[in-house]
């Protein structure tokens, strides 16, 4: 039975080599805590007036920015360079992105249901 320093103690946050043609080189992309994973499903709801949607505005950028990592798993980025890492290779965020979403489950069901459809 697992007790509370077990769970505390326990490393699951697993990461993933990556390497990225686009930048000449590697990085690792790790799985969110589940306070960053509510960061970025609350970043992704758009509401306007009484109007509840899917803000997709540089999501690729704003995932990047919470799974890119080192390899000891610290955050390279922080939430003031999401526009500048928009503004890099969509297809390098996109292979970022794609890892990003499979380590931490987020595919296109859990959008829609971010939306409420």
């Amino acid at each position: 039975m697992l007790d509370k320093k077990a769970i505390l103690n326990s490393n699951d946050l697993p990461q993933e080599e990556l390497t990225i043609p686009q930048w000449d080189g590697i990085l690792f992309v790790r799985t969110l805590s589940g306070s960053e994973r509510d960061e970025f499903e609350q970043s992704c709801i758009s509401k306007r007036g009484s109007d509840k949607g899917v803000n997709l505005k540089n999501i690729r950028a704003r995932l990047a920015v919470l799974c890119i990592c080192d390899d000891k798993g610290k955050r390279l980025f922080d939430a003031r360079d999401i526009e500048a890492l928009g503004k890099k290779s969509a297809k390098a965020l996109d292979l970022v992105f794609d890892v990003a979403q499979r380590l931490n489950g987020l595919g296109a069901k859990e959008i829609d249901e971010l939306s409420g459809e």
